[in-house]
């Protein structure tokens, strides 16, 4: 046990140091002053305050808005899962040969190939006519970089804007935009969420060589933008275990909304489609790269079936947020209990 607490220690010095030399300080003055609008106390406290939660509890300056750590107290604070803990995880369990599956979006389409729900083309391996007859055929699709995150290099394009296949080839390639993909038809009551975007679920699950865990249910959607991703002005809010909506969702602003502003849909109390079929689908994703036991599934629900959009061995974490919420308590508690660390 001793033992155990040492390593700990030394882990958050680590990191404290490392935070400490990488500091954002136009993220850390943004964060810092918008905080100090929602309290009394000063953003130079807030900023303090934001720093040693780092060295101590492990947090991203966006860990410290997004789960209201100025509003909690320390009993409150250990409970949160944050993403340098969540990375800790990842790179303890997820084997490193076996991650190339997940990291890899052109792998991971064809690994799970039956659970996609759409058809896709590697720009790399594909002729400039061949290109053109897969856009054609769906009107507009969605290219991609295969080993980005967050959103970045995914892009929407219509056949009709383009001219020139050949150019449009080189400009994937050059942008190293190689997977185009059939854009995933939504069940209607998804899709009106918000209209521009595929409106997602992220659950996150772990597979103990026996029994599927979910260890966090999110739904995600968009605000305008083509995708939901938080980093393009995307939103969520957590589900209960029925795919319930269960709080006003947030961005990564930490603007709140109880209805959509685009949509005007209530997101509270927001039923989740097919959501029994969801579960059914995790648990057998979950279990085909064993090696693979931690991993963030985002699952779009199309008309009649739940499909899978990717899976992320180092997912991002989701928490309710308490000023949303009476719950002042975190999902590091039962990460601890089904992970066993």
């Amino acid at each position: 046990m001793a033992q155990r607490r040492s390593l700990g220690l030394a882990r958050r010095i680590k990191y404290f140091f490392w935070r400490a030399s990488n500091v954002d300080w136009a993220n850390l003055r943004r964060i810092s002053k918008k905080l100090s609008r929602t309290t009394w106390k000063p953003a130079s406290l807030i900023a303090l305050d934001m720093i040693w939660s780092a060295a101590r509890h492990e947090t991203g300056f966006t860990d410290y808005q997004d789960w209201d750590f100025h509003l909690l107290k320390h009993r409150d604070r250990i409970t949160y899962m944050t993403h340098p803990k969540s990375n800790h995880i990842a790179q303890l369990v997820n084997q490193k040969p076996f991650r190339h599956f997940f990291g890899d979006k052109s792998e991971f389409v064809k690994h799970f190939a039956k659970f996609v729900g759409r058809d896709t083309l590697d720009a790399r391996v594909s002729s400039a006519a061949q290109i053109e007859k897969f856009v054609k055929k769906h009107g507009s699709v969605m290219v991609k970089m295969i080993d980005s995150d967050g959103g970045k290099g995914i892009e929407r394009k219509y056949a009709k804007d383009i001219a020139d296949w050949a150019g449009f080839k080189d400009h994937l390639l050059r942008n190293q935009q190689f997977l185009i993909e059939q854009v995933i038809p939504q069940h209607p009551e998804m899709a009106a969420l918000n209209p521009s975007s595929v409106n997602s679920l992220r659950i996150v699950s772990y597979f103990d060589g026996s029994k599927v865990h979910i260890l966090a249910r999110v739904l995600k959607m968009g605000n305008g933008d083509v995708i939901d991703n938080f980093a393009h002005g995307g939103m969520y809010t957590m589900l209960d275990e029925n795919g319930v909506a269960l709080h006003a969702a947030f961005d990564v602003e930490g603007d709140a909304y109880e209805i959509h502003p685009i949509s005007g849909i209530r997101i509270p109390g927001f039923q989740v489609p097919l959501y029994k079929e969801v579960l059914e689908l995790v648990d057998t994703v979950a279990r085909i790269v064993p090696e693979i036991p931690y991993v963030g599934w985002d699952i779009a629900i199309s008309p009649d079936r739940p499909v899978v959009i990717e899976g992320n061995y180092n997912t991002g974490v989701f928490q309710a947020k308490p000023s949303l919420t009476s719950q002042k308590t975190g999902l590091l508690p039962l990460y601890r209990q089904v992970i066993g660390f």
